[in-house]
């Protein structure tokens, strides 16, 4: 599954293109509780069509109501209206906020852009899909648009009569390993808009892969860092437990800007990598900050699809600028799950094994 930005302003573009008229709402401020982050983006085409979302359903569901034909057997709503973009807000009464099944208290505030030009919306959506990062800005006084590379991510904005707001590529995922967990991984990744490379110069992996939408290269794991170019919206993850593939496909994957670097294995493991590296390839100890492992929110995670959600849940985390408590060692979780379990089965435990 893509990018879903790529994807409605891409559908946007079709609507557009083939003479359908359109809107693009896009949440700009929220108060209290919100279903849906600043920045979020819908398109509503004239016959009801719906791509993205700013809430639960609710509010997709009004405009649908207010600006189109689409219910059958009920007074029909206003066709999408001409001219400059206009704000609206939903959730500013108790009332409200439950009709539209906002959180309590929660409140938010759109901006619709009416029939956006067909022309502008295409230069975006190539630009995107050439893996740039764009910055678009729209007057609201005229509806003017205007697009220009960005340098980096930045949080919308409306100020000084304009509405910035950035859209980049897709996130992607380096997989190192083609094996089961891997299978699990990348198909999550997918789900959640990832593009997802899966390198093993194994033909036995390779040949039993089975996941569709994930690209399979064969070509040796530092190789294929290097040409994949990872960026801030990049991250590499080593699965296959031997250090001839992993580690120098790690070590070069820390020479980039990927948010996350990180490695399959466990904490000896991961100690005799960092020991590795050290020796071998004369990094630092600030230059393996950067290597996570144990990979993965301690979930008490046995099979490959219980680790694969694991380690994708750190990722999102770390992607999504979240804290994670990695100074809460495994081990301590680990010997709290014990004493649960002894004490449900009338045991008691109070003395915590080795860190």
């Amino acid at each position: 599954m893509e990018n879903i930005d790529v994807m409605v302003l891409r559908t946007l573009r079709d609507w557009r293109a083939a003479g359908k008229r359109a809107l693009l709402a896009t949440v700009v401020r929220t108060w209290g509780s919100s279903p849906r982050p600043i920045g979020s983006i819908m398109a509503l085409a004239e016959d009801g069509s719906v791509v993205g979302s700013v809430s639960g359903g609710c509010i997709e569901d009004d405009l649908i109501y207010r600006h189109t034909h689409a219910y059958s057997g009920r007074e029909p709503g206003h066709q999408i209206p001409s001219g400059p973009p206009s704000f609206v807000k939903y959730g500013v009464t108790a009332d409200e906020a439950h009709r539209f099944g906002l959180p309590c208290g929660g409140t938010l505030e759109l901006l619709l852009e009416f029939d956006p030009d067909a022309e502008s919306l295409t230069a975006l959506v190539q630009a995107l899909e050439q893996g740039r990062l764009m910055r678009r800005t729209v007057q609201l006084a005229s509806g003017a648009v205007s697009l220009a590379p960005a340098d980096a991510p930045q949080e919308l904005s409306v100020a000084g009569g304009a509405l910035v707001n950035t859209f980049g590529p897709e996130y992607r995922m380096l997989l190192i390993g083609a094996g089961q967990l891997t299978e699990y991984l990348a198909t999550m990744a997918l789900f959640n808009g990832f593009a997802v490379t899966v390198c093993d110069p194994r033909e036995e992996y390779r040949g039993s892969w089975s996941v569709q939408g994930a690209k399979v290269v064969g070509d040796m794991p530092d190789d294929v860092v290097t040409a994949f170019r990872a960026d801030r919206r990049s991250c590499v993850v080593a699965l296959t437990h031997d250090p001839k593939l992993d580690d120098l496909a790690l070590l070069e994957a820390l020479k980039t800007d990927a948010f996350y670097v990180g490695a399959i294995g466990s904490r000896r493991n991961n100690e005799a990598r960092h020991q590795r590296m050290t020796e071998h390839f004369a990094l630092t100890a600030a230059e393996l900050q950067r290597l996570r492992g144990p990979i993965g929110i301690y979930i008490g995670s046995k099979t490959p699809a219980e680790i694969a959600v694991s380690i994708m849940a750190e990722i999102l985390a770390v992607k999504n600028g979240v804290t994670l408590p990695r100074d809460m060692e495994v081990a301590a979780a680990k010997n709290l799950r014990s004493v649960q379990e002894n004490d449900a089965g009338g045991i008691v435990c109070a003395v915590p094994g080795p860190r």
